[in-house]
């Protein structure tokens, strides 16, 4: 039995010429998993930003190294604090010196002294809690506060409190944020061992299609979707491999499909995976791999083809292949919807890291039509409204050439499978675009 056929078999009510998108999803994440890459390579921080972790980074100090001032004022020992002092009570103590950040101070403190120290700076020892500059009066070498403004212990950060020596920093299947790579920057470690980008090859099909600089001609439109998907691919930071343009000949389209296995780790098409007269894609693709083509319960975006390319080369290692529809806003949609999952787990990322982005709640603005059986994604714009939820616009035109409507949107509005019409003022799901494409 042949992989796509051994999933389809174990998924509960499997049907290619209807399935739903969390059947969809489900699949795609069996399929791919254990096709992630391996290979790694290690590289500098500055070159590390949205990398895939390979190893669990262990830290190799604590963070902070020690207990330091959270703010610029006074440290001193906190059971110097009365336990039930009345409300007006102040304490006094004579300043002893002042404590810097960077450098740790070693005098000799008396009873009923404390130190003045900056943000940052080391505890000295001894003393445990700091008083915020703003609560003081300064006179001389004295300093005065009111008792119960603070407790033990206050506006002290604790050595390790963000990271202890030998805990795991981040984990292996990590998608490196700026956050991450300052973590890493605050371990002392300039270099990082991450999985090798992932190599995706894209082609356009149809005679329909013209290239850039070609002269244009009746009923011809020029390619879009190379560039989208060339936008959307390097975003996500794999190593693209633009294949240009296929026309609708099964020999060129199997020279080229053999090109990209042989290339790449995952091969994404637009157009031809319907099963129109001219639309040879769909049968090169079969004659070439294990493939599985699908009517997905959703609207734009319901063909689509997903299999296995082997290489000539490397036929245990086949290539990923997602047949997207060419319809422009239906190939981003399934893209954003599928593709990108799937292509986050294949660069090695953990489940949590490969996960779709959480989805936003926001009011509808007006009603949206919409029949149960089908999960719907419509171009919306979302605005802040003060002391409610985000309100959300759905675009007047939502046909799946309608490209400018995504320029013109900042997020998709998720009808989901079972959901029906929605009325003005009800909340709905909205996939915001801001870090997608």
């Amino acid at each position: 039995m042949s992989r796509i056929a051994a999933i389809a078999a174990d998924l509960a009510d499997y049907d290619a010429g209807d399935l739903d998108v969390d059947t969809v999803a489900a699949f795609l994440a069996r399929l791919v998993a254990p096709l992630a890459v391996a290979d790694t390579e290690e590289v500098t921080l500055r070159d590390a930003l949205d990398r895939v972790l390979a190893d669990d980074l262990v830290s190799p100090v604590s963070v902070p190294p020690h207990d330091n001032s959270a703010m610029d004022g006074y440290a001193f020992d906190g059971a110097l604090l009365p336990a039930d002092a009345p409300i007006d009570h102040s304490l006094t103590l004579r300043v002893a010196g002042t404590a810097l950040a960077g450098s740790a101070w070693r005098g000799a403190l008396g009873p009923q002294e404390a130190v003045r120290i900056m943000t940052g700076a080391m505890m000295p020892a001894g003393l445990d809690t700091v008083i915020p500059q703003e609560f003081c009066k300064v006179d001389g070498d004295q300093v005065c506060f009111p008792a119960r403004v603070l407790r033990r212990g206050d506006n002290r950060r604790l050595a390790g409190e963000d990271l202890m020596q030998g805990q795991p920093a981040l984990r292996r299947g990590e998608r490196l944020s700026p956050a991450a790579l300052g973590m890493i920057a605050s371990l002392g470690l300039s270099r990082v061992t991450v999985r090798r980008r992932l190599r995706v090859a894209y082609f356009s099909t149809g005679d329909e299609i013209l290239c850039l600089g070609e002269t244009p001609r009746e009923g011809a439109v020029y390619d879009s979707n190379r560039y989208t998907l060339f936008g959307l691919l390097t975003r996500l930071g794999c190593e693209v491999v633009d294949l240009g343009l296929v026309h609708d000949d099964p020999a060129t389209l199997g020279a080229t499909m053999q090109r990209a296995a042989r290339e790449a780790d995952a091969i994404i098409t637009s157009g031809g995976v319907s099963a129109g007269a001219a639309d040879h894609t769909r049968d090169v693709m079969q004659q070439l791999g294990d493939m599985a083509f699908w009517r997905v319960a959703m609207r734009p975006g319901r063909p689509l083809a997903v299999g296995l390319i082997p290489s000539p080369d490397t036929p245990t290692t086949p290539a990923v292949l997602f047949g997207l529809p060419g319809n422009p806003v239906a190939t981003m949609v399934a893209f954003l919807a599928f593709v990108r999952p799937a292509l986050l787990r294949l660069m090695g990322c953990h489940d949590a890291a490969a996960a779709p982005p959480p989805l936003l709640r926001a009011r509808s603005a007006g009603p949206i039509r919409k029949k149960p059986g089908r999960t719907e994604y419509q171009r919306g714009f979302v605005r802040q409204v003060p002391g409610s939820l985000p309100e959300v616009l759905v675009a007047a035109h939502q046909g799946s050439g309608v490209l400018s409507s995504m320029l013109e949107a900042n997020g998709l509005v998720v009808l989901h499978h079972d959901q029906g019409h929605v009325d003005a003022g009800q909340e709905v799901d909205v996939m915001i675009f801001e870090g997608l494409i």
